[in-house]
């Protein structure tokens, strides 16, 4: 009898949990988030930027664009398209390697196959980057 009744304890204690589960609104995890990683520069996204997220990250690796604008610096343009989002310890790197003129970012973008705006994406890693 005392097994049942553990049971029936259970049963109760996850239909209260699955209540106010259900019942309390979720709390968003991004402060959390942002707080807990700022030491590793990572940043929000401003919401323009959200907005073109999915073309920015589009990059597939292709390296057409390399060979349009050559290298920069001492990142490749595919890194560069993928570093903004994914290799947040070389964004200072990325950041110093695409500032002034010398890299040719519309003709790189005009060669791009799946048209990733690699100027876009240079001026969100140096934002990025400058913090």
């Amino acid at each position: 009898m005392a097994r049942a009744d553990s049971l029936v304890k259970l049963a109760f204690a996850y239909g209260v949990h699955l209540t106010r589960t259900r019942l309390t609104r979720p709390r968003s995890q991004l402060a959390t988030l942002l707080e807990t990683y700022a030491n590793d520069g990572i940043r929000p996204l401003l919401p323009e930027e959200r907005e073109r997220h999915a073309q920015l990250i589009g990059c597939i690796n292709c390296g057409v664009c390399a060979l349009a604008a050559g290298r920069v610096g001492n990142v490749r343009l595919p890194d560069l398209a993928s570093s903004y989002m994914r290799l947040y310890a070389r964004l200072g790197e990325a950041a110093s390697d695409v500032d002034g003129d010398s890299p040719d970012f519309e003709a790189a973008a005009a060669a791009c196959p799946v048209g990733v705006p690699l100027g876009e994406v240079a001026a969100i890693v140096r934002r990025l980057a400058a913090g």
